[in-house]
């Protein structure tokens, strides 16, 4: 569908070039004025003292700022930004008070430049501070920019003549018209909300994340569906403003959502089984997880995937359809304990009652070994070459690892051997090579016999 109205409309563009020609002559016209000339020089040296006063300011107020060790860190965050805006917070000061002596002492036109540049200077130290809750660079950029341009037009009283001429820039498709003016405001509008609900987002979950009655998967669950709340909010109110129809929106995201469920079916089905996971708390962040090969501890939990950090560092992406179907071993799904077996043999010369006591006591000298769920030992059978044990103990934190707490207690048991005499027998066997010489018969082996 073509557009109806072109936006280089030559008549548009003539009122664009003399509207901005006229705003210019009459800029250049107050500028060259005596009183204008006079203002702008103590704004200079307004702006020169405000220098000053930083320069000589800013290394005690840094030495003090560092003293500030209990501080909580948004406000050693704003310490800092104070720091790096030290300069512009006294231009501000110095030139709202110049402003008010001026008032006072002369007439009125004769500051009315001092009151324009320091309502600009007010209003562009307000937006620096207030986008910098925005954590994406770009977003900070679009809005601060925007919000800078639409204080500067306000402070000088060009606010309503530049949003008729960019509203008059526009193009309209069927029964939606779309402006310069509408763009600008969308972009504004949308990255100010997504900026709000970030930070909304933010703290509402570190206050859910702080609150000891919130089991983890459940935390994670509402934080997960407070994101998707603000964030959705906040793209349909910025299409709000833009003058967009919802109600064509939503008949285009039904037909998108019914492609999406032909074509997707698998990320839409990790979805759907993070969310059964995320509600019936069979794994949640910190549990130690055995999932066929791969044994770690949870870091995370996404909406498509769990991942899982292994001993040696390595992240595995488990999709969550994976832990829905698959069998999956939680080593700390109702509590922590964990229970190890080690198997060992021991010689026939040695008393199996001593040997228990042995392992039983060389178990407990490790460290992460519990003494409270005290360690057993038991005779399983009696081999070849050896009396075979199983020694059995507990402990608490799997995510210290596994193999390196057997290894522990299998060399407490080397060391307890040794001391105390206890052998470890190993099969041995014996090799007999036939050479070329017959061998002997033995006495009643069925031999030939003489007639």
């Amino acid at each position: 569908m073509e557009p109806d109205t072109l936006p280089l409309d030559p008549d548009m563009l003539r009122q664009v070039i003399q509207f901005l020609l006229a705003e210019g002559s009459s800029f250049w016209r107050e500028l060259t004025r005596k009183w204008t000339l006079y203002q702008l020089g103590i704004a200079l040296a307004v702006y020169a003292c405000a220098w000053m006063l930083a320069w000589g300011l800013g290394p005690r107020y840094n030495d003090w700022l560092r003293t500030r060790d209990g501080w909580a860190k948004w406000r050693l965050r704003i310490g800092l930004l104070v720091q790096r805006r030290m300069r512009m917070i006294l231009f501000v000061l110095l030139i709202w008070v110049v402003y008010l002596v001026m008032k006072e002492v002369t007439w009125g036109s004769r500051s009315v430049l001092l009151r324009i540049i320091a309502n600009l200077a007010a209003a562009w130290l307000f937006i620096a501070f207030a986008t910098r809750v925005f954590l994406s660079p770009a977003m900070a950029f679009v809005v601060r920019y925007g919000a800078w341009t639409w204080a500067t037009l306000s402070i000088l009283g060009l606010h309503d003549k530049t949003r008729v001429l960019l509203d008059s820039l526009a193009i309209t498709l069927g029964d939606t018209r779309l402006s310069l003016w509408l763009l600008l405001k969308a972009v504004v509008v949308m990255a100010t909300l997504m900026a709000l609900a970030r930070l909304a987002a933010g703290a509402s979950a570190a206050s859910i994340q702080r609150n000891r009655d919130i089991s983890p998967s459940m935390q994670v669950l509402a934080v997960k569906v407070l994101q998707v709340m603000l964030f959705g909010a906040a793209f349909f109110l910025g299409l709000k403003a833009a003058g967009v129809d919802l109600t064509g929106l939503a008949v285009l995201s039904g037909a998108i959502g019914v492609g999406l469920g032909f074509g997707l079916q698998k990320v839409v089905s990790n979805l759907v089984s993070g969310i059964i996971i995320l509600l019936d708390k069979s794994i949640k962040p910190g549990d130690v997880i055995s999932l066929g090969d791969t044994f770690g501890w949870i870091e995370s939990l996404g909406a498509r995937y769990v991942s899982v950090v292994t001993r040696d560092g390595k992240e595995y992406l488990i999709p969550n359809e994976d832990l829905i179907t698959g069998q999956v071993v939680n080593w700390s799904h109702s509590n922590d304990f964990v229970r190890l077996d080690i198997h060992f043999g021991c010689s026939y010369h040695d008393d199996p009652h001593a040997v228990r006591s042995i392992a039983i006591e060389a178990a407990k000298s490790v460290d992460r070994v519990l003494t409270t769920k005290p360690p057993v030992c038991h005779i399983v059978g009696f081999g070849d070459s050896s009396v075979d044990y199983i020694l059995r103990f507990w402990i608490t934190d799997p995510t210290g690892g596994l193999t390196n707490i057997r290894g522990n207690v299998f060399l407490a048991l080397w060391d307890a051997f040794r001391e105390n005499d206890i052998s470890i027998p190993f099969p041995q066997r014996e090799v007999r090579l036939l050479g070329d010489a017959p061998v002997p018969a033995a006495k009643g082996d069925g031999g030939p016999q003489r007639g």
